[in-house]
């Protein structure tokens, strides 16, 4: 079940009693579209606070890195896959 919006709405909101602005609670919860990414900008701000700007992007984009760090790997491990079968089973020519 995927509550990323349940977990956005609660990043928001957290934000604002923290003391971000509410522009800036608003963009930073709509880039956290993912359960994984809310939970982990929910945990910074939870054990950080308000922090200055520059720190607060620099760990939001190390979130986005590490997401995309993820999706990369896993693109990955199904193209070795992918190898490996070939490599046990030969190329199937038959159409």
């Amino acid at each position: 079940m995927d509550n990323s919006g349940d977990l956005r709405g609660g990043l928001y909101r957290l934000m604002l009693r923290e003391g971000y602005p509410a522009e800036f609670a608003q963009g930073v919860a709509k880039e956290m579209n993912t359960e994984y990414l809310a939970r982990r900008m929910i945990a910074y701000v939870s054990r950080a606070g308000l922090v200055p700007p520059e720190e607060f992007a620099d760990e939001m984009l190390a979130i986005l890195e590490d997401r995309d760090r993820c999706r990369k790997k896993a693109l990955a491990e199904e193209a070795q896959a992918k190898v490996n079968e070939m490599y046990l089973y030969g190329l199937d020519t038959e159409d």
